[in-house]
């Protein structure tokens, strides 16, 4: 079938490329309101996803706020629903560091956090190279002990590890709660994973260059592993400062640690709430500030799994 092409003023287009533009142009117009259609529902889908990220941040930030919202308020107000802490009072503050050790239950705290934090992450790294980089017999199976024992409830080992302390002579003291506590099968796990995915090609050039694997992994595997190993190290380090039964089972002062400290404050003070709260304050203003200082490195650590 052959097109007629009809000549008009100003040039026209013959009746059948007219037709062909027509359609291309229907069809660019098509795919342009699919794509307006896509992208306005890109768009709500994005807007209602942040939206209920913020409400769950907002659940979760609310409890704390209220904390130390209420701890600063007159203790005469302490009950008041108003949610800004006015008129802003320390006077609750000043008492329990007053009324309690609290400096140095912060500092034993921190001290037995920090040794608890660096022992699991110590023995981690070495355990986690040994999995990850050597070939042995029955590594499988010390693998899956390690995981078994990653599961098996704290309260089963409990009592075993409380002989071990009194048998060491360790009851009362800070060292018989860092003691059972130096390995940490889910350390172990997770840096296992990371050294999995390190560069074989990396160790191989440093066993060419003379290096033993003791030298490779402090020169070479570490350094590359700073975001997932301070990821680590901060989570281990929460972990300690926020245990509770172990230290209540070994200390005999309840002054010991701020986590004591703090429970036998709550029950002394009774119903003097915005003291209680100031103590709870205190005990967290440290997670806190490490957390805002170090939190790129958790970041780090999940983006790029710990490789520079």
């Amino acid at each position: 079938m052959a097109f007629v092409a009809i000549p008009t003023a100003g040039g026209a287009l013959p009746a059948g490329e007219d037709g062909a533009a027509a359609r291309r142009a229907r069809r660019a117009a098509g795919a342009a309101k699919d794509e307006l259609h896509v992208g306005a529902r890109s768009r709500i889908r994005l807007t209602a996803g942040h939206v209920v990220l913020g409400l769950i941040a907002l659940f979760s930030i609310f409890p704390v706020y209220w904390l130390f919202a209420t701890s600063f308020r007159e203790p005469a107000d302490v009950y008041s629903s108003n949610p800004l802490p006015w008129p802003f009072s320390v006077e609750s503050w000043s008492y329990v560091w007053n009324t309690i050790p609290m400096a140095s239950m912060l500092l034993n705290t921190f001290v037995m956090a920090l040794a608890i934090a660096v022992g699991q992450l110590l023995i981690a790294t070495l355990a986690s190279y040994g999995f990850a980089m050597w070939s042995f017999p029955g590594r499988k199976i010390l693998y899956f002990l390690f995981i078994g024992s990653w599961l098996v409830p704290f309260q089963v080992t409990m009592i075993p590890n409380y002989l071990l302390v009194s048998q060491l002579g360790l009851l009362g003291t800070v060292g018989g709660v860092i003691l059972p506590q130096l390995c940490s099968a889910f350390a172990v796990i997770l840096l296992r994973q990371h050294m999995q995915a390190f560069p074989r090609e990396l160790l191989d050039a440093a066993q060419i260059d003379g290096r033993s694997h003791w030298g490779a992994l402090w020169r070479v595997v570490v350094p590359n592993m700073r975001p997932a190993l301070a990821a680590l190290g901060i989570m281990l380090f929460i972990q300690a400062w926020n245990e509770y039964l172990w230290p209540t089972l070994i200390l005999r002062q309840s002054n010991a640690v701020v986590q004591l400290g703090v429970r036998a404050f709550l029950g002394a003070e009774g119903d003097n709430w915005g003291a209680v709260m100031a103590a709870a304050g205190m005990a967290s203003v440290p997670i806190f500030l490490i957390y805002i200082f170090l939190q790129r490195y958790v970041v780090d650590a999940f983006i790029r799994s710990g490789l520079k």
